[in-house]
């Protein structure tokens, strides 16, 4: 897939391709709830297929798709997921640990030039995310207040940093606020023990110090693993974010 503009960030001092599915305006003007797909690059793909088997069934509405991509793949030169899906930085990653300035690019200068383009709802904002970039996306939940309504989670990588997004979990419920959002939660069955572990701690944290409006869906996809169950978990979490037939938030 071709990316439909390049966009420079201020905050970050890189260029990011943006790839663009955007309904037809003709059957549905708008305004569109819309979506960010993380690793846009490798995964948008994936979110486009699952979207348009979920419309065709009539689970999710009209939505904006928008992957984030840098032009390169994964480990390929030019691609920065490393530094910007990580919250803390770690010896592991010498650029790590600028999740927050990416944070801050996606609201402050992505977010209005898609404003720009499209009939965007001004309310209705989904980031999701497989892996590394579903780091992100908790990160992104656990901002005062968070910028995004939606978030898709599948497999993420708590095991960044000795686990360090579960401190700063409890440290956003330790300040008491209220956190009015949509999570979705999911693994493969056959993902590592540690990224199915790791997603029950998350789960138990959850349950145990919950969040004042935070609605929660968490799943299991048997017979998945960490490289087979993108298709299903865009599919699965889309229709859990967006049912038409769910209260607001």
């Amino acid at each position: 897939m071709k990316p439909t503009f390049t966009l420079h960030s201020p905050e970050t001092g890189t260029d990011y391709l943006l790839y663009v599915v955007a309904p037809d305006e003709t059957l549905s003007p708008g305004p569109w709830p819309t979506m960010l797909f993380m690793d846009g690059d490798d995964q948008f793909a994936e979110g486009v297929a699952a979207y348009r088997h979920q419309r065709k069934t009539g689970k999710v509405p009209p939505l904006l798709l928008v992957g984030v991509g840098y032009g390169a793949s994964y480990t390929r030169p030019g691609n920065r997921r490393g530094r910007d899906y990580t919250p803390t930085a770690h010896t592991d990653e010498p650029t790590s640990g600028g999740g927050n300035t990416f944070l801050d690019f996606m609201q402050a200068t992505l977010w209005p030039e898609l404003a720009r383009r499209y009939p965007v709802h001004p309310d209705i904002r989904g980031i999701a995310g497989h892996s590394l970039g579903s780091l992100l996306v908790l990160y992104a939940l656990l901002r005062e207040p968070p910028f995004f309504t939606h978030h898709l989670a599948s497999a993420p990588s708590i095991w960044w940093d000795d686990r360090s997004i579960l401190r700063l979990m409890r440290e956003r419920w330790e300040g008491g606020a209220p956190l009015r959002a949509r999570l979705y939660l999911c693994v493969g069955d056959d993902d590592t023990q540690s990224m199915t572990g790791d997603l029950t701690l998350v789960e138990q944290q959850l349950a145990r110090h919950p969040f004042h409006g935070l609605r929660v869906i968490s799943e299991r996809f048997p017979d998945r693993d960490h490289y087979n169950v993108l298709r299903d978990a865009f599919q699965s979490g889309l229709a859990a974010l967006f049912d038409p037939s769910a209260a607001s938030i």
